[in-house]
């Protein structure tokens, strides 16, 4: 072998505007120690989408002409005891267009109700109507008997956690720039 060759290979490094592509799980690459991390990673996604699936189907069993945006919606207008369309908006990362359909379907089906905004006679405040109301009393009675009957088996301390680590995540969107980016 001359000098000038190599027993190994040379490798070009990234150029500083580009970085190399993160490994996957499985990679042959990967670091032993980030193989169970991006499990976990891999197992909580593929979890939390059968939940939202779930939650999907389970929004128009409620009421035939509820989505889960549209009651999403609805169940905030009952926390907050009524907000404008532009709040609504800005909660749920949404276009104001898209949130003023929402509404609209919502007002239709007598849901909600508009009232003019004390503070802006040009805004409107969006509130639950009593039949909106008594929907998510009824249906927020079925989901705690739902949970309690799915989570009987669990030990008090496991629960704690549960709801600890789901507090934590959920809080990790405190704010719409804090979300991925990507279709609505």
């Amino acid at each position: 072998m001359s000098s000038r060759q190599s027993s190994t290979p040379e490798t070009t490094p990234p150029q500083p505007d580009q970085s190399p592509a993160a490994p996957g799980p499985g990679d042959v690459n990967e670091p032993a120690a980030h193989q169970p991390r991006a499990e976990s990673i891999d197992a909580i996604q593929r979890e939390l989408t059968a939940f939202a699936r779930r939650s999907r189907s389970q929004a128009s069993q409620i009421h035939p002409g509820l989505t889960l945006v549209t009651y999403a919606i609805l169940d905030l207008l009952r926390e907050r005891g009524g907000c404008r369309g532009t709040d609504l908006a800005a909660h749920f990362m949404l276009d104001k267009s898209t949130v003023s359909r929402q509404v609209t379907a919502l007002e239709r089906l007598g849901l909600v109700e508009r009232s003019t905004d004390p503070e802006d006679q040009r805004g409107q405040i969006i509130r639950t109507s009593t039949q909106g109301s008594a929907l998510l009393q009824s249906v927020s009675e079925q989901r705690r008997l739902a949970f309690l009957s799915r989570l009987a088996d669990w030990p008090d301390e496991d629960l704690e956690r549960f709801a600890s680590y789901l507090t934590t995540y959920n809080s990790s969107y405190s704010s719409p720039t804090d979300a991925p980016s990507g279709p609505r």
